[in-house]
């Protein structure tokens, strides 16, 4: 038994079917009849102190269910000695049992800290529980958040410089253990996490919707005035609140405001904005192609057009048909953005997913959306939005399935 805490890392000297060589002084110096090495616990064959090597046996099954089936010479490889009766606990209980094989498959910089996105297989998910415990790689993590098809943890500065997470580059594999108590009770409750997400699923307009009918049930209540959540995990890892133009309240814009904390935008069809001649903001644009316009306010306002009213007044005029130039001023406090000609198609982005659901709707092609932010100023992530669009009472899909279904 191991507790995911890294003791040092050893660097690969040898490898071939059935044994590996590693080169770390502390666990050679212990000889301990088991090593774990990035989470896959052998059996040591033999120890030198002198070299500082150890040798441990490797089996067919063990590289198979690993990531030491693409292990070389050179490869720096977590080590922990086993647990010895009255050693302190400092991570969780870690057996050295692999389950899975997880893909790195995103990378957050985090100031000094770090965020990992793993994808494993679909079979393991049930396994890893938000705040829960997780050996990856060996080394004994908290999950920080779980949607539909990946899980994160947060790195400090410490695991940095202590273990090879370090190292890892987006596509890198890893190896997985699930906290061996949440193993235990899924085993004894296998029905337990699919209960509770079925019971989630019937509620009508809150939470996680998928699927053609989630779909349809988002566009009916944006089609009355009210808000969907969307978010996309590829593409910028964010969720936003989305409301239709064409419905827009003074009372929605100041939820947006007050509740969401983002920067709300006015996402627009291409051929709207070239009818109401409002053209792009000079410059190559942000790193995920969004297309931003000159912001703008309502001519015939007689404010700043900074309230809540003038600026829901603004994006209603953008979405009516009979809208000219001559209604707005340059610049403004309300910003549009322009979505792709190809929609959806062309780029799975919040905007293009917005105007597509305005029309989808059967409203003009001009919405708004905000991204959600925590109360400390950090973007929410999957579990965070989950939980807000249960607080707000908001259907919350995911982009790609719009993409799919509009």
């Amino acid at each position: 038994m191991f507790t995911g805490n890294v003791q040092e890392i050893g660097t690969v000297v040898a490898v071939d079917e059935a044994r590996i060589a590693v080169s770390a002084p502390r666990a050679a110096a212990g000889a301990p009849g088991s090593i774990c090495l990035n989470g896959v616990g052998l059996t040591v064959l033999q120890t030198a102190y002198e070299t500082q090597l150890l040798e441990a046996g490797l089996s067919a099954e063990t590289r198979r269910r690993s990531t030491l089936d693409q292990i070389r010479p050179g490869t720096r490889v977590n080590v922990e000695t086993p647990l010895a009766l009255g050693d302190p606990l400092a991570g969780h209980l870690v057996q050295g049992n692999v389950d899975a094989v997880g893909k790195i498959v995103r990378i957050d910089d985090e100031g000094v800290a770090r965020r990992l996105w793993i994808k494993p297989p679909e079979r393991f998910l049930p396994l890893v529980v938000a705040k829960g415990q997780i050996a990856i790689d060996g080394v004994s993590l908290t999950v920080a958040e779980v949607s539909r098809d990946r899980f994160s943890v947060a790195l400090i500065p410490l695991t940095l410089r202590a273990t090879t997470l370090s190292e890892l580059s987006v596509g890198d594999r890893v190896n997985l253990e699930p906290d061996l108590v949440v193993r235990l009770v899924r085993r004894r409750v296998p029905d337990l996490a699919r209960s509770v997400t079925e019971a989630v699923a019937t509620l009508p307009w809150a939470g996680r919707l998928s699927g053609g009918r989630g779909v349809e049930q988002a566009l009916a209540q944006l089609a009355a005035g009210g808000a969907v959540m969307i978010w996309d995990p590829d593409r910028e890892g964010e969720g936003d609140v989305v409301f239709a133009g064409a419905r827009l309240r003074p009372e929605a814009f100041t939820f947006l405001l007050t509740q969401v904390c983002g920067h709300p935008t006015v996402p627009c069809a291409p051929e709207v904005l070239d009818r109401l001649e409002i053209g792009p903001v000079p410059g190559p644009g942000d790193r995920h192609g969004t297309r931003p316009h000159i912001p703008v306010d309502l001519a015939s306002g007689t404010g700043t057009g900074v309230s809540a009213a003038e600026r829901a007044a603004t994006v209603r005029r953008l979405a009516h048909p009979d809208a000219r130039p001559a209604d707005f001023l340059r610049p403004g406090h309300v910003f549009p953005l322009a979505a792709r000609p190809g929609g959806l198609a062309e780029r799975a982005g919040h905007t293009e997913a917005t105007v597509a659901m305005c029309v989808a709707a059967g409203l003009p092609p001009v919405g708004v959306c905000c991204e959600v932010m925590n109360p400390d100023g950090t973007m929410a992530g999957a579990a965070d939005l989950e939980i807000a669009a249960l607080r707000w009472g908001l259907p919350l899909l995911d982009v790609a399935d719009l993409g799919k279904h509009l």
